[in-house]
C-alpha cells in the first residue's frame, strides 16, 4: 500500500476555502490536487450517514435561526463532555436538508463566511457520488477517507455508524484492500469490528493526548501513547494498515511553539507494516509552529523528509505543489 508519494487528503474539504463538509469544499479540493476528500460521519434520526465534524450543529450550520427547530434545542453528554445544542440524530434527512452549512472557525476564516448559507448538508451517498463524477472528469481516482464520529454514542443509541458506512460502500463497488478508501476512527473497538467484517483499509486515529473513548468506557487504562509505542503499533497492525497521527507525534513542539527533533514514529509504524498519515496541515500562523509563521510550506517539507505516507490538509494546493512542483 506504500505510495511512492505521499497521498493528500483533503480535512473535510477545501476547508481553507470552503466551509467544511460541504460539496463545494469536496469539489475545490479535488480541482486543486487532492487524491483523497474526507468526510466526517454522523447520523440522521432516519439513520442516513451524513458530513458533519460533529453531531451537535450549531457551529457548522444556520439551524439555530429555524424557528421551527428551538424546540429542539437540548443537552446532551458526548464522549462524557455536555454538550448543548442541536444534534443530527435529532432530525431526518429532509429536516437537515432545509439546513444550510457556515463556517465553523469565522474568526480565523472571516473569508469564508461569504458562503455562509450557500451550501446544505451532503450525505455520504452525495459525496461518492462527486468524487466518482470527478475521477472521469479528471480522468484520476478520487478517493474516500470517512471518518466514523463517536461511533459508540451512536451505537449506545441505536443508530449504528459501521453497517450503513460499509453497505453504502459496497453498493458503490468500493471493495477489496486496494479499493480507494480509508475508514478511520478514534476509537479502537469499532475498528476491530470492521476489520472482522470487511478488507477495505482502516486507520488508527491517534491524539497526542487523552485516551479513545471506548478505552473510558471499557476500563482500559491505557492512552494514545499507548498504542504507539512498539507493542501498541504492532497490535494496530492486526486490524489497521495506517495511523492517522496528530502533528505533535512525529514532531513535537516545546512550550513557546517552537519545534523540537523529530521522534522515530515514522520509523517504528513502518518496520509494525503500518503507512502514516498526519493532520492536520493549515496555512494560518495560529496554527503554525513558531518556526514557521508566514511560511506553511516549510511545514510540508519538513514532514514529506520524514518519509510520511499522507498528509490531512485544509488547504490541499499547497501539498499538491510541493509534491508535484517542489514549490
Amino acid at each position: 500500500m506504500r505510495n511512492t508519494k505521499p497521498i493528500i487528503i483533503a480535512h473535510r474539504g477545501a476547508s481553507g476555502y470552503r466551509p467544511e463538509h460541504t460539496l463545494a469544499a469536496y469539489e475545490l479540493a479535488i480541482d486543486l490536487g487532492a487524491d483523497y476528500i474526507e468526510p466526517d460521519l454522523v447520523a440522521t434520526k432516519d439513520g442516513i450517514l451524513i458530513a458533519r465534524h460533529e453531531n451537535e450543529i450549531s457551529e457548522t450550520t444556520d439551524v439555530a435561526s429555524h424557528a421551527e427547530f428551538a424546540q429542539c434545542q437540548t443537552t446532551k453528554i458526548i464522549d462524557g463532555e455536555s454538550k448543548t445544542g442541536w444534534f443530527t440524530e435529532d432530525f431526518t434527512l429532509a429536516e437537515l436538508k432545509t439546513l444550510r452549512a457556515k463556517e465553523r472557525i469565522p474568526e480565523v476564516r472571516s473569508q469564508n463566511t461569504n458562503y455562509d448559507g450557500l451550501f446544505e448538508i451532503p450525505t455520504l451517498q452525495e459525496i461518492i457520488d462527486l468524487a466518482k463524477a470527478k475521477s472521469i472528469a479528471a480522468n484520476r481516482t478520487i478517493g474516500i477517507y470517512p471518518e466514523t464520529k463517536h461511533p459508540s454514542y451512536f451505537q449506545s443509541i441505536g443508530l449504528s455508524l459501521e453497517e450503513p458506512l460499509l453497505k453504502t460502500l459496497k453498493a458503490n463497488g468500493y471493495q477489496g484492500a486496494n479499493a480507494p478508501v480509508f475508514i478511520q476512527s478514534f476509537e479502537v473497538s469499532n475498528l476491530k469490528y470492521l476489520s472482522t467484517k470487511t478488507d477495505l483499509p482502516l486507520v488508527q486515529l491517534i491524539n497526542n493526548t487523552g485516551k479513545p473513548y471506548d478505552f473510558i468506557v471499557n476500563g482500559n487504562e491505557r492512552t494514545y501513547s499507548d498504542l504507539i509505542t512498539a507493542s501498541g503499533l504492532r497490535e494496530i497492525a492486526e486490524y489497521a494498515q495506517a495511523i492517522g497521527i496528530h502533528k505533535n507525534l512525529l514532531v513535537p513542539r516545546d512550550t513557546t511553539g517552537k519545534l523540537l527533533p523529530p521522534t522515530y514514529l515514522v520509523r517504528d509504524a513502518h518496520v509494525a507494516s503500518l503507512l502514516v498519515h498526519v493532520w492536520t496541515f493549515r496555512n494560518e500562523d495560529v496554527f503554525l509552529p513558531l518556526d514557521f509563521l508566514g511560511n506553511p510550506k516549510q511545514e510540508y517539507e519538513l514532514f514529506f523528509s520524514l518519509g510520511i505516507d499522507g498528509v490531512f490538509s485544509d488547504f490541499p494546493d499547497i501539498a499538491y505543489k510541493i509534491l508535484d512542483f517542489g514549490f
